[in-house]
């Protein structure tokens, strides 16, 4: 299986690369844990920022925008980490997005993260990002992992869950979707396809 992470994080090192390492490393495990392999492949947009700028300019990626865009394509399932700018995602996320024909993405899982500095900014993960991909055909797991500057090293409580658990619960359900899809592989329609392998999500 392929599994692709696409990071908007600025600088190095970044807590929305160590989010989405996070994230694709929880996946793997689970998978590993289901008897499957999976490659992951990370896309760094920082890297690509002039190439996005140039290609919104001109309607043509280089070569390493156009590698990336191929990955995100081709991939089994995409995980996604942006930070969070003006309570929403990043201008540099949704460009490179901007980029990719919505068809490409259709009934493709992926998994939504997000970073920022205090809790409040939560809700971008409903309010933004799961709209986005809902826009492009995607199959948004349930659980959306949101790390405030606060959360990184905190644990869980009697009242909250902490982030190592949510990475945790976040990483079971895409590795049960893909590895539906990898038991499962003759066509369906998208809604059936969908509302099968939502319900093949192990919560436990």
């Amino acid at each position: 299986m392929k599994l692709v992470a696409v990071s908007a994080g600025l600088s190095t090192p970044s807590s929305t690369r160590l989010l989405a390492d996070r994230l694709t490393d929880a996946v793997r495990d689970e998978l590993a844990d289901q008897g499957h392999t999976a490659q992951v492949d990370v896309i760094e947009l920082r890297a690509l920022a002039v190439a996005i700028a140039n290609n919104l300019v001109t309607g043509f990626p280089p070569p390493q925008l156009a590698g990336a865009i191929e990955a995100v394509t081709s991939a089994d399932g995409l995980v996604t980490v942006t930070p969070v700018f003006s309570a929403s995602y990043s201008g540099l996320f949704k460009s490179f997005f901007d980029l990719i024909d919505p068809g490409a993405l259709t009934g493709k899982p992926v998994l939504i993260g997000a970073t920022g500095g205090t809790p409040r900014h939560s809700l971008v993960l409903d309010h933004a990002l799961r709209p986005l991909f809902v826009y492009l055909r995607m199959v948004a797991l349930p659980t959306g992992v949101y790390a405030a500057s606060e959360d990184w090293g905190s644990g869980s409580d009697a009242h909250t869950e902490g982030l190592p658990a949510r990475i945790r619960r976040a990483g079971q359900e895409m590795a049960s979707i893909l590895a539906a899809r990898a038991t499962h592989p003759e066509p369906e329609d998208d809604l059936t396809l969908a509302k099968r392998q939502l319900s093949d999500l192990r919560f436990d």
